[in-house]
């Protein structure tokens, strides 16, 4: 699969943007890492649990003033902040409501952007729900079942909250793919899919959930290859995994980013990336033809790697 070339902002070669699933964040684990992506004028989206949880978590939230404050600094400085559920545990519909709510009174209006949070039961059209016909036996089958209608956010009842993201999140987090290039591995995004009603749009990302895959992915040769094709990276990944230790950035993904950093690219939050995409290119409805290229290619990955 390939892209047509997209123009991007102020003549710029490609662009590059994160989601940083909120997951263990901390300040003592995360905040160099900001400040270096500050420092690089490097904006990208960073989630947030607007509530605590009912069980005790290392993560903040929210709740935390000290981290709170932080967010809304970083919100000023241009950042996006994003939604990774209500809470690092599963929510029901009225905790849903509830976290959207302290969500938008914080930071001044909902979330526009999100990713689920792997194993929270209100996720939407996720485990199994992610793929459809013959990929969805395949995955059922590898994962033994484990997440057969397991996560039931797009289904009416407690855990229902379908028509909240539909209100208020435009962009979704799904399929994640190998190499630096989003835009050629789903060249389609932000697409809707007709058979996953509950969201606007969705979005892919690349695999970085740690920080030897985030170094793996940005390696030189790949940030050669995406300016050379004028691509696009969405980096999916959790900066609370061994990007700061000791207070000390990772020395591999500091070099990588300021590499990168001094390469033509656009580096704006997802939010804003996406809705250049969206109006450049226009709506996508997937077809048929693309949700099936799209799921067994993810598919495949995820059997490949042995993750999900």
């Amino acid at each position: 699969m390939s892209a047509a070339p997209v123009a991007w902002p102020d003549g710029r070669r490609f662009a590059f943007t994160v989601f940083d699933d909120t997951d263990g964040a901390r300040l003592d684990n995360v905040g160099e890492v900001y400040a270096l992506l500050r420092d690089l004028g490097m904006r990208v989206t960073k989630s947030a649990w607007p509530l605590p949880g009912r069980t005790p978590t290392r993560a903040s939230s929210v709740a935390d003033p000290e981290y709170r404050e932080w967010l809304l600094e970083l919100q000023r400085a241009g950042f996006e902040i994003g939604w990774h559920n209500a809470a690092h545990e599963t929510s029901t519909r009225e905790e849903t409501i509830r976290g959207f709510e302290v969500f938008a009174r914080t930071f001044g209006h909902y979330p526009r952007v999100m990713a689920n949070h792997k194993d929270c039961e209100e996720n939407l059209y996720w485990g199994d729900r992610r793929v459809s016909g013959p990929r969805r036996w395949a995955y059922n089958l590898a994962s033994r079942f484990r997440n057969h209608r397991r996560f039931r956010g797009h289904e009416e009842g407690e855990l229902f909250w379908g028509d909240l993201c539909l209100r208020h999140v435009q962009y979704v987090r799904n399929f994640d793919f190998p190499g630096c290039n989003t835009l050629r591995a789903c060249p389609w995004m932000p697409y809707h899919d007709p058979r996953r009603p509950w969201v606007r749009y969705w979005y892919a990302s690349a695999d970085g959930h740690d920080v030897l895959a985030f170094n793996r992915c940005l390696r030189e040769s790949e940030q050669e290859r995406l300016e050379e094709e004028g691509g696009l990276c969405v980096m999916y990944t959790h900066f609370a995994k061994g990007f700061q230790e000791g207070g000390r950035l990772q020395p591999d993904f500091r070099r990588l980013m300021e590499r990168l950093a001094r390469r033509p690219g656009w580096f704006a939050p997802v939010g804003a990336v996406l809705d250049h995409l969206l109006e450049a290119k226009g709506p996508h409805e997937l077809t048929d033809r693309e949700r099936r290229t799209l799921e067994w290619r993810w598919l495949l990955f995820k059997l490949r790697t042995g993750t999900r």
